[in-house]
């Protein structure tokens, strides 16, 4: 993948690169806890946070370990290690954890979700506010898929039960699986975790879980799950009639000073995203404004590649004020 850099290197653009480092991995000390990271934006027409960074593993680490300790899921260290084993990396495999968002094309309000990255975004200030906090998710598999539209939390429970619909009584059924209790106790078999937050959507949770490497993946029955430790501090955070916004965007552009980034998640099955012009990628209010230059290469090879992580391709710049410099992430 190349990534295009001005000969004029942004403050921004420096700051990302100081974050793309060979780290040692710490100890993460028995069962790791995801570390949701709070960011703050410089200016209003920021789009992207973060920074990715890359580290080297130690015989007893697992991908899942790095990804839980960064507050990534499976599938985004899996897409941005493909070559890397995931239970069993070995020791000395540089492993790069892929900390760098663009934010999503809604309001900057509450809480956002963006379905096909598998992720939240929590804005504590409210509209206007400058302070944006994020976390990995896991959302609906086919067929039970998450619902897009605006929503609230009409309620909180702490130490949820859990009453299994007929739905997945009849699933359970038919898969030969050992029947469920008509209703799951709270304690640490239940799959809602300590903690769930209903949606005005019907039959829709956000909710912890009592099986946390699963998270980061298209799994559950429409419910959104995050981290035990995620939850219980988003829990104390929001209210009920707190707006939830769940959108679908494959792709997703922001700025960062003046520089473009184009972030990608493709499902499998999503042919059609992945034949997709690269020139619709881009929204025209960004791409035909005077002035900003748009490396159209670039876009499709991103589109192409699917990583996850957010490619420059363009900026507040004429063409020739570009040069490329081959990076490998």
């Amino acid at each position: 993948m190349k990534y295009g850099v001005n000969t004029a290197t942004t403050g921004s653009r420096q700051a990302l690169a100081a974050g793309l480092t060979l780290l040692a991995l710490g100890t993460l000390g028995g069962t790791p806890q995801a570390q949701a990271e709070t960011f703050r934006l410089a200016s209003p027409s920021d789009g992207v946070i973060g920074a990715p960074f890359y580290v080297k593993t130690r015989h007893e680490d697992t991908l899942l370990d790095i990804a839980r300790h960064n507050d990534l899921g499976y599938d985004d260290m899996n897409d941005a290690n493909p070559k890397v084993d995931m239970w069993v990396p070995g020791t000395g495999a540089n492993v790069l954890v892929p900390t760098l968002y663009v934010l999503p094309q809604a309001p900057r309000n509450a809480i956002v979700l963006n379905v096909p990255e598998k992720r939240m975004y929590f804005y504590p200030d409210g509209p206007g506010g400058s302070t944006v906090v994020t976390y990995a998710i896991s959302i609906g598999r086919e067929g039970w898929n998450t619902p897009i539209g605006t929503f609230e939390i009409t309620g909180k429970i702490k130490d949820p039960t859990w009453t299994p619909p007929a739905s997945i009584h009849a699933e359970r059924r038919a898969e030969g699986r050992a029947p469920l209790p008509a209703v799951v106790p709270a304690g640490p078999d239940n799959p809602l975790g300590l903690y769930a937050m209903r949606l005005s959507a019907p039959s829709v949770l956000i909710h912890s879980t009592s099986k946390p490497w699963g998270l980061g993946m298209q799994v559950t029955h429409g419910c959104i799950r995050m981290y035990p430790e995620d939850i219980e501090q988003l829990f104390g955070r929001v209210s009920v009639k707190t707006p939830v916004t769940i959108v679908n965007q494959p792709f997703k552009t922001g700025w960062l000073g003046d520089d473009l980034y184009l972030e990608v998640h493709i499902s499998d099955d999503d042919d059609k995203n992945k034949d997709r012009d690269p020139r619709s990628l881009v929204p025209a209010s960004v791409a035909n404004v005077a002035g900003v230059y748009v490396d159209w290469e670039e876009v499709s090879r991103a589109r192409d590649e699917n990583t996850g992580l957010p490619v420059l391709v363009g900026g507040r710049r004429s063409s020739a004020d570009w040069l490329h410099l081959d990076m490998i992430f």
